[in-house]
């Protein structure tokens, strides 16, 4: 197997993948720290943003890094056989408060999958549900197209 063709997504495939995906890895960093967690999203291509409901409780590591305004980055992936496509994004979160709940944030939200109670040990009375915007600072992906053949341009 060889790599046949790999390439930059324009940002019309940018937008397109983000838009037909809705789950990622977020990664945040403090000082010298990572925390990585897997995330559902609400993506909006016109404003190029993202929509996350982040669940936590009020003393876990998650919520620690989220109150220490760290730098984000969000990498969303998919791969077949033949292809392979990602998708990164770097910036810092914005919460957004209830209060400032507009229509279109709500639209928006709604189109992240609501987080899975039941994989929390934790009562549902004891978890934070916080709703937070990333309007990314940098956004690049790639594509991969695969030749199984392994012939390439070979002739």
């Amino acid at each position: 197997m060889s790599i046949d063709q790999e390439s930059q997504m324009s940002d019309a495939e940018l937008d397109d993948f983000l838009g037909s995906h809705e789950t990622g890895v977020l990664s945040l960093a403090r000082d010298d720290e990572p925390y990585s967690i897997p995330i559902s999203y609400g993506y909006d291509a016109t404003a190029r943003t993202f929509y996350m409901r982040l669940v936590s409780t009020p003393d876990s590591e998650k919520r620690a890094f989220l109150a220490s305004e760290p730098s984000a980055r969000l990498v969303v992936y998919d791969g077949t056989e033949t292809a392979y496509q990602s998708v990164v994004a770097t910036g810092h979160l914005e919460e957004v408060s209830p209060d400032e709940l507009t229509v279109e944030h709500i639209e928006q939200y709604g189109q992240a999958k609501r987080p899975l109670f039941e994989i929390w040990a934790d009562s549902k009375a004891d978890l934070d549900i916080e709703l937070y915007e990333f309007e990314p600072e940098t956004l690049s992906g790639r594509q991969t197209v695969l030749d199984l053949e392994g012939g390439g341009d070979e002739e």
